[in-house]
Order: C-alpha cells, then sequence, then structure tokens
C-alpha cells in the first residue's frame, strides 16, 4: 500500500537530490501545487513559512517572494502554482489527472482534454480569483456591497453547478487537474459567508468540495508543520 512520506528530515542529514517546495500551509496557490505533488506521488523538500519572514534562501531563488516556489535539483526554479502542477504531473500521473489516458483516442483527442482543463484554470484564475478577493473585503471590511461581490462569484459557481450536474467532476466522471487546481479557491469562497453558502443553490459544488475536504489526501496536504525558519529542518512531502 502507498503511503505518504511527510517526515521531518533532521537538518544534519544533509539530503541531497531533491526538489525544495516553499510553501505557506493555507495559500491557495500553495495548496495546490502541494496537491498536485502528492497526487503524482513526487517526493520533494518541503519548507512551509509565512510571509512576513520569508528565508533569504527562497528569496535569493525568487525575489518576488511569494509562494509556491519550486527549486529542481538542476536549479530550475519554477514560481507558478499552475507550472508545479504541471512539472509534477507530467512526470507522473497515476490517477491520469492530465487525462491523456484516452486508450484508443487520437492525440488531437488527448490535446483537447487537456485544453479544456486549461481553459477552465485560467478562466478561474483571472475572472474568479477577482472576484473573489473584492468579495473577501467586502466581508473584512463590513462594506455595504457585499451582495454584489458575491453576485459577482456565483456566476462562476454557477458554471461549476451545471458541469457537475452533467458528471461527477468538473471535466469528466473523472478527476482531472482542474478539480484539484479550483478546489483551494472553492474553499476560501465557501469560507466568507459560511451560513449562505451552506443554503446556496449549489448543491453539487458542495458535495463536491466536501469530497475533497473530508478525504484522507487533502488532510495530508494540510498537515501542519514547524517553520522552516524555527530549526531549518525540512519535510520529506508526497511520494510513495
Amino acid at each position: 500500500m502507498n503511503k505518504s512520506t511527510n517526515v521531518i528530515v533532521n537538518k544534519n542529514s544533509n539530503i541531497i537530490g531533491l526538489p525544495i517546495l516553499y510553501s505557506l500551509r493555507n495559500c491557495p496557490y500553495a495548496m495546490r501545487a502541494r496537491l498536485a505533488i502528492f497526487k503524482a506521488k513526487q517526493t520533494v523538500l518541503l519548507r512551509d513559512l509565512v510571509l512576513s519572514n520569508k528565508p533569504a534562501e527562497m528569496i535569493a531563488v525568487s525575489p518576488k517572494g511569494t509562494v509556491p516556489v519550486l527549486v529542481l535539483t538542476n536549479g530550475t526554479v519554477i514560481e507558478e502554482s499552475l507550472a508545479i502542477m504541471l512539472w509534477a504531473l507530467r512526470a507522473t500521473d497515476p490517477a491520469d489527472l492530465l487525462q491523456r489516458q484516452q486508450g484508443s483516442q487520437p492525440q488531437s483527442r488527448q490535446d483537447s482534454a487537456l485544453a479544456e482543463i486549461l481553459l477552465l484554470i485560467n478562466e478561474f484564475d483571472t475572472g474568479f480569483k477577482t472576484c473573489l478577493e473584492a468579495y473577501k473585503c467586502a466581508k473584512r471590511y463590513k462594506e455595504d456591497n457585499i451582495g454584489q461581490c458575491r453576485e459577482a462569484c456565483q456566476l462562476y459557481l454557477e458554471k461549476l453547478e451545471l458541469r457537475l450536474s452533467k458528471h461527477c467532476y468538473l471535466i469528466a466522471d473523472k478527476e482531472s487537474l482542474a478539480d484539484i487546481a479550483l478546489i483551494p479557491f472553492i474553499r476560501q469562497f465557501a469560507r466568507i459567508e459560511r451560513q449562505w453558502y451552506l443554503q446556496s443553490p449549489y448543491p453539487r459544488v458542495r458535495q463536491w468540495l466536501n469530497s475533497y475536504l473530508q478525504s484522507p489526501v487533502f488532510t495530508k496536504v494540510m498537515a501542519k508543520y514547524p517553520l522552516w525558519l524555527e530549526n531549518q529542518q525540512d519535510v520529506l512531502f508526497g511520494g510513495n
């Protein structure tokens, strides 16, 4: 049986030959990067941090100072969460989250499936994320336009509800990259006005979200570790 590694490594262990992932536990971008790495059964050295105290080692390789940041063993730095997800799944994709295992389907059909996945992710990474930030701010600062901000987000949730009325996941009846890429942001939306969300007209979205939040995989991906700067102990994350 495959098991998650997720073991704290003594700072004197001198483990080499593994990529390093700088991460923030509750950042949705870092969260989805960890989900993809875990699902791909890749192994990385996880370094948890807080943005108010960024490691100099991370800033040296990624001056923009945001997470996630993945440093490969050859020195290549990947600074975008989606790029990290694609790196992991293009290396190993046992659950076929890129939907490339289409049997006798031609290559063009496989490329079309991935194109649909990336198009949906881009729609939410741009349009929905902007609406989500406005909604979060309206709640935080008790602005009087919170209803309008919520309605702007709902246009996107309606699209997900429609997709989930046709199949079990966002793209098809099996999980894809789109599902794990969007889950962290829908999780954020659900937490802004919790009572409204629980009574909202999106039962399929709620079921889809809950299936992830209650899964053992999500629990492992969201495990809390000591901050790396406190003791410089890496965490072996992912793997078999």
